[in-house]
This record gives structure tokens, sequence and C-alpha cells, in this order.
């Protein structure tokens, strides 16, 4: 397999949608305990674990539903990676030590109304991302965030702006993360943006 992957577990709501050659489906819906305890159990060979489930909605926290979107989001976008690194932990501590890699987005750090609670609970995962770096050091389990603008996917379909291709980024991605990068910033906006950070980018007004 690429990257020389000896196997590769793809994860789903729904596992039939998982087609890709080789790739063993998973039925799992990260906000389900029993079904994340369930892949932790099947899947004890992992030594790299993606968090990449995400939900977004458009909103504020203002907007109408804005804390039944909260929670929604922040079920997936947080709590999904959290339940997921806990049961995954020991299998990767198991395999000696493997990583982990969060799915985060530029959103983590500058954010809008249009996409205000999104931006909200990317931020939480960045936080837990950056904690867990630190708890899991001991058992040689490295912890990288992915941060990224737009990228051409389903989930981004009804937005006009510029995408990056998912190929580039998974290039980009796995580049950075096999020469130890922590932290992959995946687009050239997105270096921009963090570049711009200390200035008070998140402050200015569009």
């Amino acid at each position: 397999m690429a990257r020389g992957a000896k196997k590769v577990y793809g994860a789903a709501r729904n596992p039939s949608s998982i087609t890709l050659p080789g790739v063993t489906p998973v039925a799992l819906d990260v906000t389900n305990p029993e079904q994340v305890a369930a892949a932790a159990a099947l899947a004890r060979d992992t030594t790299l674990l993606i968090n990449n489930a995400g939900i977004a909605q458009f909103g504020g926290f203002l907007s109408k539903g804005g804390l039944e979107s909260a929670r929604a989001q922040l079920e997936t976008n947080f709590f999904g990676p959290l339940r997921l690194s806990q049961a995954f932990a020991p299998v990767l501590a198991s395999n000696g030590g493997g990583a982990i890699l969060n799915v985060l987005s530029i959103a983590s750090w500058v954010n809008r109304p249009e996409l205000g609670v999104y931006g909200a609970s990317k931020t939480a995962a960045w936080g837990l991302t950056n904690s867990l770096r630190h708890e899991l050091r001991a058992q040689k389990t490295k912890v990288a965030a992915l941060h990224m603008g737009f990228v051409d996917t389903d989930m981004t379909s009804g937005i006009t702006m510029a995408k990056s291709s998912p190929e580039d980024i998974v290039r980009h991605t796995f580049d950075a993360f096999e020469a130890g990068a922590e932290e992959i910033l995946a687009d050239e906006l997105t270096r921009q943006v963090k570049s711009a950070l200390s200035g008070g980018v998140y402050l200015a007004a569009r």
C-alpha cells in the first residue's frame, strides 16, 4: 500500500460506503461510545489514528438554534476525537507508541459568524490536540494537528470559495508528518494566517 501501510481501516457510519481496494471497513459513529469501543477492540494493530470525522453547520452563536448547533458540532468535532483518542491510546501504546493525527481547520484560529460555532468546535479540538501531545509523550505516541482551508469535499459543496484538492492535502500532510511535524499547515492561506496570529488577525473586521 501507499506510504508503506500494511493495513488500512476505513471507518464510517455506513461501512458499505468504504469501497477502496484493500481497506477494511469499520462501522463507526464517533458520537456512539459503544461503536468507538468496538472499533478499538477490532483494530488492535493500529499504529496511526486519524481523527477525520467532522460536521459543519452555518451560523454563529446568536443565530436561531445556536445552542443546539454548538452541542451537535462539539459532539462530533471535539468529543469525537476525544473518545477515539481515549479508546486507542492503549492500542497505540501496545504497538510501540504510534501516532494520532487530528484533522482541524484554519477556523481553529480565525472565526467569523458564518461558521462561528464550527470554528469554536475546531478551536476546542486544537486545544485537545495540544494537551494530548503532552499527555501521550511518555508512551511515545506522537500527536499532530492538521490545519487547512476549504477542501473540495462533500462537506464544502455549498461553499463558493477557493478549495484545495483532497489529494494535494493528503500528499502534503504525509510529507510533513513523515518529516516529524507536529503542526501541519497544508496550504498557503493557512500558513499566512498562522504567521499573522501575533498581529491579531483574528480581531480584524472583514
